[in-house]
């Protein structure tokens, strides 16, 4: 195979790379990288200096490909599959593009604010960025509220990136601040991600690794 994945099964930017590598079953190696580990890291950071996965390696094309959304516009252009994760159409693209950032930056990365706080030696925490986050989220899940009314996808009748960005921000979002039980709209569209194949095995492959998720103390 061509194709090989350095990603971690607990990472959530990993997980809306593999949703899109699942969901047109594109053949890959799946290779986990410990950070902990100074040869794997050392061996990520040849390969994306930045040092953060998901990265992506096409050996046919020579290509290293860095940034799950980036990786996900890549796979549709060159291992393309019955799932269009960019529409041909411009100005659906560009919106599919701005809520796949919204998903990104106002539920994903809050989310992960607050997961990483529960790392953190007690007199190291940060409350006051907690609690900006957790409003954060907050405003998210209200505007997602609305916006899935429509549904059943994040663009409509489609299954696009914007639900690769969505399944892993809401999933593990939903564990630092869950759902308000009368955000019908949110919570049936969290479901109906879950459901999806896809995601399902990205969820089943990475249960033996969930006691290494940070609990709140």
């Amino acid at each position: 195979m061509s194709l090989t994945l350095h990603f971690h099964p607990l990472a959530s930017f990993c997980w809306k790379a593999l949703i899109a590598l699942h969901e047109n079953d594109i053949p890959f190696t799946p290779k986990l990288v410990d950070l902990g580990n100074p040869a794997e890291r050392a061996a990520l950071l040849k390969l994306w200096p930045i040092g953060k996965f998901p990265v992506l390696q096409d050996d046919a094309r020579s290509e290293i490909v860095p940034e799950s959304s980036i990786i996900i516009e890549y796979l549709d252009r060159y291992y393309r599959g019955r799932t269009r994760f960019i529409p041909d159409d411009a100005a659906k693209a560009l919106a599919t593009r701005l809520r796949d950032r919204f998903f990104d930056l106002y539920v994903h990365l809050p989310m992960q604010k607050i997961m990483g706080d529960r790392l953190r030696a007690e007199a190291s925490k940060d409350p006051h960025g907690v609690e900006e986050a957790r409003a954060q989220l907050r405003t998210s899940y209200a505007m997602i509220e609305q916006q899935m009314a429509a549904g059943p996808w994040a663009m409509g009748d489609d299954f696009s990136l914007a639900d690769c960005a969505a399944a892993p921000s809401l999933f593990y979002g939903n564990m630092v601040l869950p759902f308000d039980g009368d955000q019908k709209h949110l919570t049936t569209y969290f479901e109906r991600l879950k459901a999806r194949p896809s995601f399902a095995r990205v969820i089943n492959e990475a249960g033996p690794y969930f006691n290494m998720v940070p609990k709140e103390r």
